[in-house]
């Protein structure tokens, strides 16, 4: 598979245990609250409040935890402060990666961060040391009963709709598509029939590294112990790895 963001992998895993469900719903509360707080508790005016609802209910998180986290984001109920910072650095391989978190603690999530880099065979760098490597684009995660549509028609309807491409990731389609454009194309392909799991903006890789062997596993184990830490929202890499 391809480096891309965590979020797309969450609604696919089809057993959690209640310690995953957990996580899964820490993450999405903390995109709500930001979202609301940023942008206000509306989802029909606030774009990334709209995404993140979405990334909820993909979790099967209940209304009301929702209605509940756009509350502390707009101020109706006290709640921690979290600011968002990025860290990049190179996993095991030579593989860039850009770690996305919410945190209430920056030192604290620098110094986590840092540590798991380090013990899984990668090291964090200084900002900008790989950022360049990805571009911001908006992924429109198809369900995977859009299958039955083909290949050829969905790229078609993709075309029409003004996505840029079509690709195939984690037994899935995905459609890409220009940031701004995300929403517009999403809307397209509801409208005809298309079943969409998830949409969401995210960073894509210009070009991708292959990694397999031991240094496979290592950043396996890597990019699963960043998943699992509470602060990291979401994981973007330039890897794909190697066919078993």
């Amino acid at each position: 598979m391809s480096g891309h963001s965590k979020w797309a992998n969450i609604k696919h895993r089809k057993e959690k245990s209640d310690a995953q469900r957990a996580k899964a719903f820490t993450k999405v509360t903390r995109e709500i609250i930001v979202a609301a707080r940023q942008g206000g508790g509306d989802p029909e005016t606030n774009f990334r409040l709209r995404l993140a609802i979405q990334r909820a209910r993909a979790v099967n998180m209940p209304s009301e935890n929702i209605a509940r986290a756009i509350k502390r984001g707009t101020g109706g109920e006290e709640g921690s402060a979290y600011e968002e910072a990025t860290y990049e650095g190179y996993g095991p391989g030579g593989v860039a990666l850009l770690v996305k978190v919410l945190t209430d603690n920056r030192n604290r999530s620098v110094s986590e961060v840092r540590h798991i880099f380090s013990r899984f065979g990668g090291n964090l760098g200084e900002a900008g040391c790989v950022a360049w490597m990805f571009e911001s684009k908006g992924l429109v995660t198809l369900s995977p009963e859009a299958e039955d549509r083909g290949e050829e028609d969905l790229l078609a309807l993709a075309m029409e709709a003004g996505a840029e491409d079509l690709r195939r990731t984690d037994e899935v389609y995905q459609v890409v598509t220009a940031p701004d454009d995300l929403e517009g194309v999403r809307r397209y392909l509801e409208d005809h029939g298309v079943p969409v799991a998830e949409s969401e903006l995210a960073m894509i890789p210009k070009s991708t590294v292959e990694v397999g062997g031991r240094e496979a596993e290592q950043l396996e184990r890597l990019l699963e112990a960043l998943d699992e830490h509470d602060d990291v929202q979401e994981v973007y890499g330039n890897y794909s790895l190697a066919s078993k």
